[in-house]
């Protein structure tokens, strides 16, 4: 058998309608799942639910800071799906660039409302299902910024710190039949980070100090997510699996 096969697993792609989440939500539908799509952007959405036709695909309108818009797509997911098999927690913002005494307390309210309170929500709805089903996969995408500083993005670096330590305990709390683990990309092109996408010196510094000598992209972590989202990665819970291209070995 198969161990990477998801056919008949449900899952939640959390910011599934653009960059990883997108990447991860075609994976697992391509790989048997039957895939719920929540994010915020409906035309987003309803564009990756055409191209994905044939599949077992279900979209909520979430945002995932709110814990009662969590609550309903749950409950819209599994009357969908059936059931909720993996969770990957996917949705974020990154936020802006401030050094600490001039960063707006709102963003930092934010940030952290969606890139480590909406895990925290999504995870506290959909384990209590996993554990009655005594079957549960958790991915959380940190970064690696999240094992990392960078000056004037406290926000995001606290939040995606904050991600990792929660993964912990929820391996740590949830076994032995549900996992948790989390994946830390290095520099991915998505839509959060065009700007340094565009800035020249930094893009000659990726280059330069990237084993791979390049940016990521969202389909360069398809196969990760789906070891840690399947029964390939049934013995690792509260890992943390950094997929950077060899940064953080040349930066360490």
């Amino acid at each position: 058998m198969n161990n990477l096969d998801m056919k008949g697993r449900g899952a939640i792609v959390t910011g599934g309608a653009s960059g990883i989440g997108l990447a991860t939500a075609r994976r697992l539908a391509q790989s048997g799942a039957g895939v719920a799509i929540w994010d915020l952007n409906e035309k987003a959405m309803a564009e990756v639910a055409a191209s994905l036709a044939g599949t077992r695909v279900h979209t909520c309108r979430v945002d995932v800071s709110r814990p009662a818009d969590v609550e309903a797509a749950f409950k819209s997911t599994v009357a969908a799906l059936g059931k909720v098999d993996a969770l990957v927690n996917s949705a974020g913002i990154a936020g802006r660039n401030a050094r600490l005494w001039e960063y707006p307390v709102d963003e930092w309210l934010r940030v952290h409302d969606v890139n480590l309170h909406g895990t925290f929500h999504t995870c506290r709805t959909v384990v209590p299902h996993m554990i009655e089903n005594k079957y549960g996969r958790i991915v959380n995408i940190s970064s690696v910024m999240g094992i990392l500083g960078r000056a004037t993005v406290a926000g995001y670096v606290a939040a995606k710190h904050g991600l990792i330590g929660l993964t912990k305990n929820l391996a740590a709390e949830f076994g032995p039949h549900v996992t948790a683990n989390a994946i830390a990309p290095g520099y991915i092109r998505t839509e959060l980070n065009v700007p340094l996408q565009q800035d020249r010196a930094f893009n000659a510094m990726l280059e330069q100090r990237t084993a791979a000598h390049r940016w990521g992209t969202p389909t360069d972590l398809r196969g990760p997510l789906l070891l840690l989202a399947s029964d390939a990665g049934a013995y690792m819970t509260g890992h943390t699996l950094v997929v950077d291209g060899g940064l953080t070995t040349i930066l360490a």
